[in-house]
């Protein structure tokens, strides 16, 4: 038996020829919705919020002449597997490497420490230089009740928006912002981190603080349209994520089951594999 996993637009059709080819021997997982037919797949592992575009609601955010072109509107099959939020790597086993690999320069910092990440305008998530001030504005307004603040962007994030937190935070005592030179201490802020604060845009950002466990406070909800804001929704639901609104002590801890997606897809694969009489060790 040959595990056969595919990710991303251009793998669909080698993944879905694959199977076609040799059935009784592979097992196809494709990784996002594949916009196809989805019994061309022995599993589909694909995002809640993907899925949203087959809903009811979701057709509604589509112009009328493309509906057609959006995959058969059946509800998900036994081969799909929705997640909450977008699958990574950054699992207990490479947090406890990274607590390991940053300890000297995170765990002496002053508690709580806060880890901000700051993404970009997306399609669906689109804002500008105010919700950045916004932020400025309402970290100034928590910082007394930080012990320290630690601050990156992403390669989406706008010039006037990084200019503008350089400005006001660079020579802050409690606030150190990631240059973008390496080491890149994401895993480590996710390992050390007591509290994260992530702008809505970042679906894989929040989908990785959420699996920590620990408050995971977004800026710009409100900005967010169609299925950005059905993740949002499911976030919420699960009690995951609260809005940032300045007004919070960041040295008040709440907790939520972590999202555990990797783990539940994991468990699915073995599930399926087992009824056909396969296993993997």
């Amino acid at each position: 038996l040959a595990i056969v996993i595919a990710c991303g637009r251009d793998t669909i059709p080698y993944a879905s020829s694959v199977r076609c080819l040799a059935p009784d021997n592979v097992f196809v997982i494709q990784i996002q919705h594949p916009r196809y037919r989805l019994d061309r797949f022995d599993l589909v592992v694909t995002p809640r919020h993907d899925y949203y575009a087959l809903t009811a609601k979701g057709q509604q955010g589509v112009p009328w002449l493309f509906r057609r072109w959006i995959t058969p509107r059946e509800p998900p099959g036994p081969n799909v597997v929705l997640t909450s939020g977008a699958l990574h790597q950054a699992d207990s086993a490479a947090l406890r490497v990274a607590a390991t690999n940053w300890h000297d320069e995170l765990a002496p910092l002053p508690k709580p420490l806060v880890v901000v990440n700051i993404g970009g305008p997306t399609r669906n998530c689109n804002y500008g230089v105010d919700l950045a001030k916004q932020l400025v504005s309402s970290l100034h307004n928590v910082s007394e009740t930080c012990g320290s603040v630690r601050i990156s962007f992403s390669r989406r994030t706008p010039q006037k928006v990084s200019d503008l937190i350089l400005r006001e935070f660079s020579t802050h005592p409690k606030f150190y912002i990631w240059g973008g030179e390496e080491p890149n201490p994401h895993l480590g802020h996710l390992a050390w981190a007591d509290a994260f604060i992530i702008t809505a845009d970042s679906i894989s950002m929040l989908s990785e603080a959420c699996s920590t466990g620990k408050p995971v406070y977004v800026v710009g909800t409100e900005h967010c349209r169609w299925k950005f804001s059905d993740f949002h929704n499911t976030l919420q639901k699960r009690g995951a994520v609260r809005p940032f609104t300045g007004s919070e002590d960041m040295s008040d801890s709440w907790s939520y089951p972590p999202l555990n997606d990797a783990i539940d897809v994991a468990a699915r694969v073995r599930e399926v594999l087992a009824q056909r009489g396969w296993t993997v060790g």
